[in-house]
């Protein structure tokens, strides 16, 4: 039996229960549907079969979550930092456990490739122990001292946050943002994308298995302009932490505003990646290769504009186009695939627009451009890269969030700086020299959040990661995390029996 008809069959198994009894909203520790019955089809990509019918949640079922969420958080606040650790210890372990039923389901439902999800799960579990093993600190201030006064700060949790994750790797990133709200001991009520629904029904799931007190994580299935509204702008939710577009999240600034919410985005990128012509060139388009086209290209941190060295340009692009077309596009459960199909026909039309655009300005298509071969179901899109572009183009400023890369060149270093800063966004950077001084003043004047000088994106869980400009606000990571789920509270002892200003006296 090949390797994809066995990945196949298991993915059948581990469907079946989607297909049995939907996916429904979790509220106060049971599974439920929609308070009106009501239901959406969610599809698989790879196909367009149907997989489940997912309760389509509103305004009233964002409302008893957020309540639920609300009388839990008294007694989970409260609960000892010790036994929170055991709980999201727990947690990972579970993840672990279903690691493979998480991959395949999350490989059929959003398209992405066996050999990236196999690890996403993982990735959950890791999370989840980083931060159960910070919990214990996590309510941990200064103190400050002045004449007369010691000052004491603390952290504490922020209250119910609404977690809103996006469709392209839907359960590690649900577990990059719930993972510390818990630690911190926030309570969620969290709303999926509507394209890929389905682990998150599994996540919370495994969450209440380990023993997570109801009403702490709930779940809301729904459509953003619906149950999306309706839990940016409950009162009872004290913060929003939101994963996608950039539009969506000036949406959500407006819908909030008269509650006053704290916010945490990760937004949309058009990350440059510079490559000068001292870099090790070989391991630079690896790298930029890898940035670009894994994970079908529906990354915020994909690398989507390659600049290059005026002096090596035909070369560098010459290179990455020939490793474009050698990647394997394919059905997401086939072991040898590195691209499979994008998340659903909306996004898809998306990203072939994208071709014709490239044509109508000029650039050249060195590579893909179209559908694949063969694949005529789903939505499928070979490894693309245009070359002979300028930062002006469309295909260079505006976020095309598929496996589609543009290539421009420069001529010295001013160029390089203006080029790669020359973009509404500000998400990631990549840097490619062997000039160490080079790297340490470009490095510093780029305009990203996060900056990776010879490497792709590498994480380390402590360091903080988000974005500036239209990519975002706030960050994520290690104690970064915790500044958003907490607020800071400063005590002041008196330190001396100072003199006291009298009025009336």
């Amino acid at each position: 039996m090949s390797d994809l008809k066995n990945n196949l069959e298991k993915a059948q198994r581990y469907l079946q229960r989607f297909k049995d009894k939907g996916v429904q909203n979790f509220v106060s520790g049971e599974s439920r549907p929609a308070l009106d019955g009501t239901t959406f089809e969610s599809s698989s990509p790879v196909d367009m079969a149907p997989l489940a019918d997912v309760a389509l949640g509103k305004a009233a079922d964002i409302d008893l979550a957020a309540r639920s969420s609300r009388e839990a958080f008294t007694e989970w606040s409260q609960v000892d930092a010790t036994e929170r650790k055991k709980i999201l210890h727990r947690i990972a372990d579970g993840i672990v456990d279903r690691a493979e039923e998480i991959a395949f389901t999350e490989c059929l439902d959003t398209g992405q490739a066996l050999r990236f999800m196999s690890k996403a799960a993982l990735r959950g579990a890791e999370n989840f122990r980083f931060f159960a093993d910070k919990a214990a600190e996590a309510r941990d201030g200064k103190s400050l001292f002045c004449p007369g006064q010691m000052n004491v700060t603390c952290r504490v949790p922020i209250g119910p946050v609404g977690i809103i994750t996006p469709w392209n790797t839907p359960f590690m990133l649900s577990t990059w943002k719930i993972a510390p709200a818990l630690a911190a001991g926030c309570t969620v009520v969290h709303k999926p994308a509507e394209f890929s629904p389905l682990t998150a029904s599994l996540l919370v799931e495994i969450a209440h298995e380990a023993g997570l007190p109801p009403g702490v994580w709930n779940t809301i299935n729904g459509l953003g302009e619906d149950a999306g509204k309706a839990l940016t702008e409950h009162p009872d939710i004290k913060a929003i932490g939101f994963v996608g577009e950039s539009r969506t999240g000036s949406m959500i600034m407006r819908q909030a505003a008269d509650t006053l919410k704290r916010f945490h985005f990760e937004l949309g990128g058009k990350n440059p990646v510079v490559v000068f012509a001292d870099a090790d060139l070989e391991r630079a388009a690896d790298a930029a290769v890898f940035m670009i086209y894994s994970l079908n290209g529906e990354r915020c941190t994909s690398s989507s504009r390659l600049l290059v060295e005026a002096s090596i340009y035909e070369e560098f692009t010459a290179a990455v186009a020939a490793r474009a077309k050698r990647i394997k596009v394919g059905h997401p459960l086939d072991p040898d695939t590195v691209v499979g199909p994008l998340i659903h026909p909306e996004h898809f039309d998306k990203v072939m627009s994208y071709m014709d655009v490239a044509r109508q300005e000029g650039a050249t298509i060195a590579a893909g451009g179209g559908r694949p071969e063969g694949l005529t179901r789903g939505c499928y899109v070979e490894p693309t890269l245009f070359t002979n572009a300028s930062n002006d183009m469309r295909i260079s400023q505006e976020e095309i969030f598929g496996p589609v890369l543009t290539a421009i060149p420069f001529a010295d270093e001013v160029e390089a700086l203006k080029l790669a800063n020359d973009v509404n966004y500000g998400l990631a950077g990549y840097l490619w020299t062997a000039d160490v001084t080079r790297a340490m003043r470009f490095s510093q004047s780029m305009e990203a959040g996060m900056v990776w000088v010879n490497s792709e994106n590498t994480r380390h869980l402590p360091a903080p990661f988000g974005g500036m400009k239209a990519s975002g606000i706030g960050r994520d990571g290690g104690d970064w995390s915790f500044d958003f789920y907490m607020e800071t509270r400063n005590i002041a002892f008196a330190t001396t029996n100072h003199k006291v200003p009298k009025l009336g006296g």
